[in-house]
């Protein structure tokens, strides 16, 4: 086990300190530049050449930071304005990359903690990406299809400035799917007058999606999360599983779950959670949250006996082998996981980004709890992404079965790779300290290896 200094340590705090300072109001980025910054001593220590150029400095500082103005008209001619995002954050592994979110809680705080988190995420893949976030404070729900073409078109027309295949390519996050992603990359179209496949990931299948990409970031998830349990001794077949959210992550999730003999029985939304005592339905579940745009508690109607909506509760209050946050962050506080650890959890792997609060993480650790976070657990996401990139450079398409076997591979190598990083520096099984350092290596030799930029 490396021996840490002190000033090593004493560096970092006021590094800390200063990122604070410099970034007032902004919880969520000082939230995850902490939980890296406070597991990287160990590192530093044993390769000290870290510390010599500013490197974690230039590291917490984004490369770009670009905010706009949105207009667009609703359907009655009413004008909105909408504030836009884009957060380059750093490049040394290859171009920008990362989603974009439409959601009313969006700020510069917001997408800084996401774009942080996503270089070590990206890092861990084993891709040549970079990390980056965007979005915008518009909310998509109970809007039109007309009206959420022109917010995306009008979006679009101040972002294609900024990106590029070879320069930041955005994906899909809360709030964005298939159909943003149509009227964003057709907006990009319109105004370079370029095919530019490689610009955006999430495209559809027939042009220029990739399959699998969909199933992802709740794919990978569940792979994850059954290599901690294997890496003990156990099995997915036949837990008993929660999991939160009832969007894309969550829906695939449970899909995979279900795949590999698991028991999911819960979902949720802002409204509330589902808990299904004969499983969720995920066809189901699919019809009332990607076709009708519905809420949960429609699928507890329609489902019958088994299920029962629990209107405003905590999904994590359900006894569960194993619990996977596939939401939003912060979702899952200290009493979530004490309610958690008292019902026999032995896994949590974080879907959703950030979704387990510092409390939460320190408490399932303590307990022995498996924990899996979000920057390693649900990296499939980006995997694919990547994947779809390649298959867009190459002009061609791969099949299903060829795209699943390349994300678990990636899955199984960033799990190998966490816990052997862990392992190195003095920590076993936490796989918290063993991403952070991870990824953080990746990122750090290519930084050194570039110069000061």
């Amino acid at each position: 086990m490396t021996t840490t200094r002190p000033d090593t340590k004493t560096a970092l705090a006021r590094l800390l300190t200063e990122i604070e300072h410099r970034n007032p109001a902004q919880p969520e980025f000082h939230q995850a530049a902490r939980e890296v910054l406070e597991t990287l001593a160990p590192v530093l220590a044993a390769r000290p050449e870290y510390a010599e150029p500013g490197l974690v400095e230039r590291l917490v500082e984004p490369e770009r930071q670009v905010v706009f103005r949105v207009p667009w008209q609703d359907d009655r001619g009413r004008v909105h304005v909408n504030r836009g995002f884009r957060v380059e954050f750093n490049s040394a592994l290859g171009p920008y990359k990362g989603g974009l979110r439409f959601h009313p809680s969006v700020n510069l705080g917001v997408i800084k903690f996401l774009g942080f988190e996503q270089i070590f995420k990206n890092a861990l893949t084993g891709l040549g990406i970079g990390g980056g976030k965007g979005g915008s404070d518009f909310d998509p729900r109970g809007r039109s299809d007309a009206e959420v073409m022109r917010f995306c078109q009008s979006f679009m027309t101040e972002l294609y400035r900024h990106i590029g295949e070879h320069t930041d390519v955005p994906a899909g996050d809360i709030g964005v799917g298939g159909r943003e992603i149509g009227y964003l990359f057709g907006q990009y179209r319109r105004i370079t007058n370029r095919w530019e496949a490689g610009v955006l990931t999430g495209k559809g299948a027939g042009w220029g999606g990739s399959l699998i990409r969909p199933e992802a970031t709740g794919y990978g998830n569940v792979l994850f999360a059954a290599a901690m349990l294997r890496e003990r001794g156990e099995d997915l077949e036949g837990q008993t599983t929660v999991v939160s959210g009832s969007g894309n992550v969550a829906i695939y999730t449970i899909e995979k779950l279900i795949a590999l003999g698991a028991n999911p029985v819960t979902c949720s939304d802002s409204s509330g959670y589902v808990v299904d005592e004969k499983g969720i339905d995920v066809d189901l579940l699919k019809q009332v949250k990607e076709v009708e745009r519905g809420r949960v508690d429609t699928y507890a109607e329609r489902r019958g006996a088994s299920a029962r909506f629990v209107p405003g509760g905590r999904v994590w209050e359900v006894p569960a082998d194993v619990a996977l946050p596939s939401a939003t962050q912060n979702e899952l506080d200290a009493q979530d996981a004490a309610a958690l650890v008292r019902n026999g959890v032995k896994a949590v792997s974080e879907g959703a980004n950030m979704p387990a609060t510092p409390d939460a993480v320190h408490l399932l650790q303590q307990a022995g709890v498996a924990f899996g976070p979000g920057k390693a657990a649900n990296a499939g996401g980006v995997a694919v992404s990547a994947l779809e990139m390649a298959q867009n450079h190459a002009r061609t398409s791969w099949p299903a079965a060829r795209v699943e076997d390349e994300l678990a591979a990636i899955m199984t190598s960033i799990h190998t790779t966490c816990h052997e990083t862990a392992t190195r520096y003095g920590t076993p099984g936490d796989y918290v300290t063993g991403a952070n350092i991870a990824g953080f290596e990746r990122v750090a030799d290519a930084m050194l290896a570039q110069g000061v930029i």
